[in-house]
């Protein structure tokens, strides 16, 4: 038997077979939270399950569930309407294609919006009223620094994070003023297996600009415990976010008149 901590509840992750979705189920139960693991590959959650209960001596149960399919997407859902015990939620699990638009196959383009997306939307739609009901609970949703940049080979893959970001933001304008706390991480180019999967070898990048998944995770939960709304992992200087964000309220508040701006007026 390892370390055990106070319970701190249950914390629901996907795409926890590897990479940050992985190293999220290691931290968490290292603090004290049992555990339910989603992910499509069943011997390597049973490992990761039985290895942290016995190293952490905290419970933790793997849900089999390829989250593309929406009969394994409903289970994982149903477990998030109605198990009471779930404080925290980590909307981890995602997918990359990263090619031109042209040259990507519809079920890739299909299978990223219905991870990063659609997954993503139905579990924290799940979770929420449950959090919301006893003003307390964590969302933690992965997005990319590519929710806010887009690359000629990236088209659809930053098309869905930045809808992951817009829908957080949003989310995180709901919550406000309760206990409910819903955390936007942007991580940039980590060390998983998803650049292999994605069809840009993890060996074709520049080593000096790749974070490890543990290194990204455990920024992202001290962002967490400092109450970040956004973590951007590997950005120094945080008024850079603060900037562009003060910039896009700017913009969003010049957008509100009913007149045509002046340059699109014609003579008369």
């Amino acid at each position: 038997m390892g370390i055990h901590k106070e319970n701190k509840g249950v914390a629901l992750v996907t795409g926890a077979s590897a990479g940050l979705g992985r190293v999220y189920a290691d931290r968490l139960a290292k603090q004290g939270y049992d555990l339910i693991l989603v992910a499509r590959r069943g011997d390597r959650l049973d490992a990761i399950t039985q290895s942290l209960q016995a190293k952490y001596g905290i419970k933790a149960q793997s849900i089999v569930a390829d989250l593309s399919n929406h009969s394994d997407l409903r289970r994982v859902a149903d477990v998030l309407s109605t198990d009471t015990t779930i404080s925290m939620l980590v909307n981890n699990a995602g997918i990359a294609t990263l090619a031109p638009l042209v040259n990507t196959e519809k079920v890739d383009i299909d299978a990223m919006n219905d991870i990063n997306v659609t997954a993503l939307i139905k579990l924290s739609y799940a979770a929420l009223p449950k959090f919301k009901a006893r003003n307390k609970g964590t969302i933690i949703n992965i997005g990319s620094v590519l929710s806010f940049h887009a690359l000629p080979i990236s088209s659809v893959y930053s098309g869905t994070k930045g809808y992951v970001m817009n829908f957080t933001r949003g989310l995180q304008a709901e919550v406000e003023g309760t206990n409910v706390f819903v955390q936007l991480v942007l991580p940039a180019s980590t060390e998983t297996e998803l650049w292999d999967l994605s069809g840009v070898p993890l060996k074709n990048l520049n080593k000096s600009t790749l974070m490890s998944a543990e290194d990204c995770v455990d920024a992202a939960l001290a962002g967490l415990d400092q109450k970040e709304l956004i973590t951007l992992p590997s950005v120094e200087d945080k008024e850079l976010w603060e900037a562009y964000d003060e910039a896009r309220k700017k913009l969003f508040s010049a957008t509100q008149s009913g007149q045509p701006a002046s340059r699109y007026q014609l003579a008369i």
